[in-house]
This record gives structure tokens, C-alpha cells and sequence, in this order.
């Protein structure tokens, strides 16, 4: 009887090795999770031609907003601004003055320049949500924009949200301009 248990046991923690061996790191799902900008928000940035990159509604409530290209940067500069908080660093590149309101640097201006910066971000952006593991997620790590600490899945998922939220907006600004948002075009 005891022999019996002791093989059900060590079976059972067998089993369960293996599956936490297959499973998922969190910085794993996290990631997954932001796949959706590689799917979505960077085909969006390039479904818009250039000359529309500077294009800002006008028609109602719309005063002040910003262009298609200043989307763009805003968003990947925070992803640059939470990525360089969960990995605790300073951003690879020029991200721009906070004056500016988070708008990226003033040297991506062409559609070009622009596609760069993001396509940066969202790499950078992959290379610290694969940083988080079950020990670190909960570290508090500074704010890139100041204020008290945060935990670093709460940067993680503040990415995530903040990048969606603009992504609604960037696909407004599309559709002004006649354009079909790739992740509403029909999959072939």
C-alpha cells in the first residue's frame, strides 16, 4: 500500500514538472500579449501613406489633437518609457523631450523615420516584457515619468493599455482618410 502511494505520488510530481516545464514564462504571456502591436499597430502606421502623416482632424471636437506621425511616436515613446522602467534602464535612443508631451523626437518626421522609431520600440518592447519572470514582477521599479513606483507588471500592462488606447485613435485618423485598417481587412 505505501509503495503504491509512493509511485502515485512521484508520478503526480513527475507530471507536474512537466508541465511546468511546458508552461509559459510570464514574461512569455505578456509578450504574446503584445504581439498585438506587432499585428495590428504597426500595419496600421504603415496602411497610412505619407503624405497623410501630418494629418490632424479639424471637424468637431478635434482642436489640438494630435498628427497621424505625432500618434505614432507618442506611442512607441512609451513603450521606449515603460520598457526602459521594467528593465530599470535608460532608453536606447532619443526619445524626445518630455516638454513635448511624449511626442517622440523632432528628427522623425517622414513616414520613414517614423515606421523606424516604432518598429524600435516595439523590439525594445519585446526584449523587456521577456525579462519578467515569477521573482521580479512584483520589484517596484521608478516611474518613467515620475511619480511613486510602480510595480513592473504594472508597466508591462500599462504598455499595453496605453497602446491600444492610441491605436483606437490612429484608426479614426485612418478611416478620415478612406483607408481600411489592415486588422479590418478581410484574412486571406
Amino acid at each position: 500500500m505505501m509503495r503504491t502511494l509512493c509511485h502515485s505520488l512521484g508520478i503526480m510530481l513527475l507530471c507536474t514538472a512537466t508541465f511546468a516545464a511546458d508552461s509559459p514564462s510570464l514574461g512569455q504571456v505578456l509578450d504574446a500579449q503584445f504581439r498585438n502591436t506587432d499585428r495590428d499597430i504597426v500595419p496600421l502606421a504603415e496602411a497610412m501613406p505619407a503624405e497623410k502623416y501630418n494629418f490632424a482632424p479639424t471637424n468637431g471636437e478635434f482642436k489640438g489633437v494630435r498628427t497621424f506621425a505625432q500618434e505614432v511616436k507618442h506611442l512607441a515613446t512609451y513603450i521606449y518609457l515603460q520598457s526602459c522602467a521594467i528593465l530599470e534602464q535608460q532608453p536606447p535612443v532619443d526619445i524626445g523631450p518630455p516638454t513635448n508631451d511624449f511626442n517622440g523626437p523632432d528628427a522623425a518626421r517622414t513616414k520613414e523615420q517614423v515606421l523606424d522609431y516604432l518598429k524600435g520600440a516595439v523590439a525594445f518592447g519585446h526584449k523587456a516584457l521577456l525579462s519578467i519572470t515569477e521573482k521580479n514582477y512584483m520589484d517596484q521599479v521608478g516611474r518613467p515619468t515620475g511619480g511613486p513606483k510602480m510595480a513592473r507588471i504594472a508597466a508591462a500592462t500599462f504598455m499595453m493599455y496605453h497602446d491600444m488606447d492610441h491605436y483606437g485613435q490612429m484608426v479614426e485618423y485612418v478611416r478620415m482618410n478612406g483607408i481600411i485598417p489592415p486588422a479590418s481587412q478581410p484574412r486571406r
